[in-house]
C-alpha cells in the first residue's frame, strides 16, 4: 500500500513541535513527543527533520513569527500623537503583568542559543526585526536597537529576579534614551547640544558671539 498523500504533514509537525515547546519548554522537545502531538508516525518527524536541532529551529522560527506579528500589529495601532515612551512602557507592562508564558518562551530561546549555535541566527533575526519595527516609533535605527536592548534588560530583571515592573521608571528610562524630556524638564535635544558644546559657546547660550578680546 502506497504512502498516503499528506501535503500538510510537515506543517502539522511544526505546529505540534511549537505546541510542545510552549507546554514543556525547549528541554521537553523530542521526536516522539512531537509525533504523538501531531498524530503522525515517528518516522514522519525524522523524515522531515532529521535532527532534533532541525525540529527545534523550525518550531522556534514559527513561534518567533507569531510573536513578531503580534508586536507589529501593536506598533501599527499606536497613536502617532502619543509619546512613544508612554506607549512602549504601557505595552511592556501588558506583557509582564499578565500571562508571561509567551515572554518566558521568547527569552528561553535566547538562553538556548548560548548552547545551540544553530539558534543564534534565529535569535539575531528576532532582535533585528524588533528594532526594524520600532523605527516606526523611534526615527533613528541606532536608537531603536538601544530601545530593544533596554527592553531586554528590564524584561530579564522582571522574569529572572522576580522584581515588580516599574512602569514609570521604564517610561522615564525610555524617554531619556529616545531623547525626550528628562527629569529636569529640559528637552533631550537641547540637553545634548548643551552637553556637547563648549561652555559659554553660542550653541549653549543661544546668543551671537561677542567681539574678540585682546
Amino acid at each position: 500500500m502506497g504512502r498516503r498523500y499528506d501535503p500538510d504533514r510537515r506543517q502539522r509537525i511544526i505546529d505540534a513541535a511549537a505546541a510542545v515547546v510552549r507546554e514543556r519548554g525547549i528541554a521537553g522537545l523530542g521526536h516522539r513527543a512531537v509525533a504523538a502531538a501531531a498524530d503522525v508516525p515517528l518516522g514522519s518527524t525524522t523524515y522531515h527533520f532529521a535532527t532534533l536541532d532541525d525540529l527545534l529551529i523550525a518550531a522556534l522560527r514559527q513561534i518567533n513569527a507569531e510573536w513578531l506579528a503580534e508586536v507589529e500589529s501593536w506598533v501599527e495601532g499606536v497613536d502617532p500623537a502619543a509619546p512613544p515612551a508612554d506607549e512602549l512602557a504601557r505595552w511592556l507592562e501588558d506583557q509582564l503583568t499578565g500571562e508571561r508564558a509567551r515572554m518566558e518562551l521568547e527569552y528561553e530561546l535566547y538562553f538556548a542559543a548560548l548552547r545551540h549555535e544553530g539558534l543564534r541566527p534565529l535569535a539575531a533575526e528576532c532582535l533585528d526585526e524588533m528594532a526594524r519595527m520600532l523605527t516606526r516609533l523611534v526615527p533613528e535605527a541606532a536608537t531603536a536597537r538601544a530601545v530593544v536592548a533596554l527592553i531586554d534588560g528590564l524584561t530579564l530583571q522582571v522574569l529572572l529576579a522576580d522584581r515588580p515592573y516599574d512602569r514609570e521608571g521604564t517610561r522615564a528610562a525610555l524617554e531619556r534614551l529616545m531623547g525626550g524630556d528628562g527629569d529636569d524638564g529640559e528637552p533631550g535635544a537641547a540637553r545634548r547640544r548643551r552637553m556637547t558644546s563648549p561652555l559659554g559657546s553660542p550653541a549653549e547660550t543661544g546668543s551671537p558671539p561677542g567681539p574678540a578680546s585682546g
